[in-house]
């Protein structure tokens, strides 16, 4: 990097705890310009692909912006302290304490900023409101609310929604869920706005002046509020709950914590709803076909939620401080070290969801962002926020799908490091086009019932695209390659080596790897196995799919990807594992990267995908065909593993286990795997037990009965946990164990993860005995 760029004398640290130099890029950092508000991920593009973890000369911060660094400091809340969430990250001058002092200014820990023990114990008295079924009843209120405002602009033809709707809704409904007067809500407004600027700005040292007037005019206006509700504790909402559980705790929920609650709730409860709803709007109006997308399959609308939430979340970025040295992505963290959590870069980050830069309201894996955070504290008000932004969007579409954005409209933000959402939103639409008005002058159409609604993460099943099935060729003797195409002929999503998709057609869901070329947009490829002795799925597609068919498919999604990093790589494929090694030795083929492929078969006339093996990769590949005498030697074909280098491979049990007895020794990065199939790890409600399942970091236990999974049993108690095969293949709804034997049946873990007993698949595992503890 040469020489240092920093000056540190200008700073207020006088040297960078990392050591000199700094990069440039780092040097640069500056979350108070305006390119970072309008697009903080593509801000911080350089800093995921270069520096994923950089000290900030001008923050006085480290920075981390890859999606599991991000989810690895959420995850550790004692060794990464939540402690400066609230603190002002511009000092404040002794001119502004003075003001906030004549005010009686003494905010304190809330349940964003405190550490263990007292957040778990105050967390466990005061979130029975949040639970999916009490949240469930705000839905016709939110919806009547809606319609509501929506009648005021319906017929003008022009709205600015953030003004007429999106602002002023999550305000009543947070008052509402707080048991709070809804008078005086355009101050609240103000006095919203100086909180942010007071936390998370940088404003000069005269601003800081007005603002600090506006905090204290808050503070004083929130403590109003709370006397006035503690002489009379008996109304309903969520701030009459804690009065009340402060009456019954005091020693958890004490005096100052009521006071501070009181202004941080007033703040947070609508301003990252309104935020995020605008955010969501303006996303998918600018991405036509996302829009389109969901007015003509509103079912598609809770999963839209997530991914704009993903790509557009109102929360940019929270903060953590260090207790203990500590390592993250690789980079030594000095004790004491404060540390930005950038969400909005690691939902962004192509090592965790595919072609991330594409609005994709399909994406299975949307629901795994981190706008929320990830652990202990979780953003409890999760799920108001997203079933407001779900009512908004099923109005929108059924009223006014004709609408679009007013072209050329400057997008304003306020400058601050952490939350983000236009000041204004305007739209436009023909009022004659209004399908209520189109209605009126035809007959009467019947209205489809809607769905039941539901609180939580979307549900799976209505994650799925129509494709039409192009081309169906014969691949050895018992396989075929599907080749599907969208229906119109727009491009299809793209993804990585290792990547798979859901095929779901008649009654019938079944995951295969992508093996087309990855640079064609235009198809998906599959090869199919068909199973005579299976469950039916293979047989159907097989059997029944015909050119010209129109099925559902979900994904790409990518949970056996490619480390891109090695020297040297060895694909091993056994029978139809062949499709996921093709793909990675392709993928390796134009890095330029030294690799072997070793392809076992029967015979070559079952070996599916044979004529391309040997025309692409002819000079890498060896083949092993059991009827030619070429049986595969396991050991021979490891015998030149190093440390960096990477096995990867795909095929039955046993080729699994025979590799990792051989690997047993190599470091645990080297030897990655995927099995055909989930046998054995299914529901045998007849022979399971019940179990309880403690959560250690929410403070609940749910009860497991014997018909239902841990995970069914986790989401039922409004828990998430994403997931995506159901069959302990994927990985994705693994969970910590922290106690508690556990009855493995998974395909993930390897036998030495298993034996550490500190991990299960939520999807199949069970306890083996009467109780498991969860880091939850």
């Amino acid at each position: 990097m040469g020489r240092c760029p920093v000056d540190h004398s200008t700073f207020a640290q006088a040297a960078t705890p990392g050591g000199c130099p700094v990069s440039a890029n780092a040097a640069a950092f500056n979350p108070f310009e305006p390119a970072y508000m309008q697009a903080p991920a593509e801000y911080l593009r350089w800093a995921r692909e270069q520096e994923p973890v950089f000290f900030s000369p001008q923050l006085g911060y480290w920075v981390v912006t890859r999606y599991e660094d991000v989810k690895a400091v959420f995850r550790d809340n004692l060794l990464f302290s939540p402690s400066i969430a609230l603190e002002k990250i511009t000092p404040a001058t002794p001119e502004v304490m003075s003001i906030l002092q004549r005010y009686g200014f003494a905010m304190n820990r809330t349940m964003v900023n405190e550490d263990e023990p007292d957040h778990m114990e105050r967390r466990r008295l005061l979130m029975d409101a949040f639970l999916p079924e009490r949240l469930i009843t705000l839905e016709p209120m939110v919806r009547h609310l809606a319609r509501q405002y929506m009648d005021r602009f319906v017929n003008q033809g022009r709205a600015d929604l953030v003004a007429e709707m999106f602002y002023e809704i999550p305000l009543n409904i947070a008052l509402k869920f707080l048991g709070v007067p809804d008078e005086g809500a355009e101050q609240l407004r103000q006095f919203a706005v100086a909180h942010t600027l007071n936390t998370w700005g940088r404003p000069t040292p005269q601003e800081q002046l007005e603002i600090a007037e506006n905090v204290g005019r808050f503070w004083q206006t929130a403590q109003q509020i709370l006397d006035t509700m503690r002489a009379q504790p008996v109304g309903e909402g969520w701030m009459y709950e804690t009065i009340r559980q402060h009456l019954l705790h005091p020693d958890v929920v004490p005096e100052s914590y009521l006071r501070s609650m009181m202004m941080a709730i007033l703040a947070a409860a609508h301003e990252t709803t309104s935020n995020a709803t605008a955010n969501a709007f303006l996303t998918l109006l600018s991405h036509r076909k996302a829009w389109e997308d969901i007015c003509a399959n509103p079912a598609l609308i809770p999963n839209a939620v997530e991914e704009c939430l993903r790509v557009a979340g109102s929360i940019i970025a929270w903060r953590r401080q260090a207790t203990a040295d500590a390592v993250v992505g690789g980079v030594p963290i000095p004790k004491g070290s404060k540390l930005l959590l950038v969400q909005a870069s690691a939902n962004f980050d192509p090592r965790h969801f595919e072609n991330p830069d594409e609005v994709d309201v399909y994406r299975e894996a949307a629901v795994e962002h981190l706008t929320f955070g990830y652990g202990a504290h979780q953003c409890m008000g999760k799920n108001i926020g997203r079933l407001q932004m779900r009512v908004f969007l099923e109005e929108f579409v059924r009223r006014l799908p004709h609408m679009r954005l007013v072209e050329g409209q400057p997008l304003e933000y306020l400058s601050n490091t952490s939350f983000r959402g236009p000041a204004q939103l305007w739209v436009e639409w023909n009022p004659a086009r209004n399908p209520e008005r189109l209605q009126a002058h035809s007959a009467p159409e019947h209205a489809p019932e809607q769905a039941p609604f539901y609180i939580g993460p979307p549900a799976k099943d209505s994650i799925t695209r129509t494709v039409v099935l192009k081309e169906k060729q014969p691949e050895g003797t018992s396989a075929f390659r599907l080749v599907f195409a969208d229906p119109q002929g727009a491009a299809l999503p793209a993804w990585s080596a290792g990547a798979h998709v859901d095929v779901v057609a008649g009654g019938f869901r079944r995951k295969y790897s992508l093996c087309g070329a990855a640079h064609d947009r235009q198809h998906l490829q599959v090869v199919i196995q068909r199973e005579a002795e299976g469950r039916g799925g293979s047989r159907h597609f097989c059997d029944q799919l015909q050119p010209g068919d129109t099925v559902q498919l979900a994904g790409p999604k990518n949970l056996f990807r490619l480390d891109e990093t090695a020297d040297h790589y060895v694909l091993i494929a056994a029978g139809i594992g062949i499709t996921p090694m093709l793909a990675m030795a392709d993928r390796l083929q134009r890095l330029g990267k030294p690799y072997v492929l070793h392809y076992a078969g029967r015979s070559r006339a079952q070996m599916a995908l044979l004529p391309r093996a040997l025309q692409d990769h002819g000079p890498a590949l060896t083949l092993h065909v059991k009827d030619e005498g070429g049986r595969m030697h396991l050991p021979t074909v490891v015998a030149g593993v190093q440390a960096n280098h990477r096995v990867y491979a795909c095929g039955p049990n046993r080729l699994i286990d025979e590799l990792e007895a051989l690997g047993a020794q190599w470091p645990e990065q080297v030897l990655h795997y995927e099995h055909f199939s989930g046998e054995g790890s299914g529901l045998q409600s007849d022979k399971e037990h019940a179990f309880v399942a403690v959560l250690k970091d929410s403070g609940l236990e749910v009860t497991v009965p014997p018909d239902r999974t841990l995970l069914q049993a986790l989401q039922a108690a409004g828990v998430d946990v994403p997931c995506d095969c159901g069959e302990g293949l994927c990985g994705t709804c693994e969970v910590a164990v922290v106690s508690g034997e556990v009855d493995h049946r998974d395909k993930v873990l390897t036998k030495a993860e298993r034996a550490a007993n500190t991990r299960l698949l939520a999807c199949c595992s069970r306890a083996a005995g009467q109780k498991v503890v969860l880091a939850l």
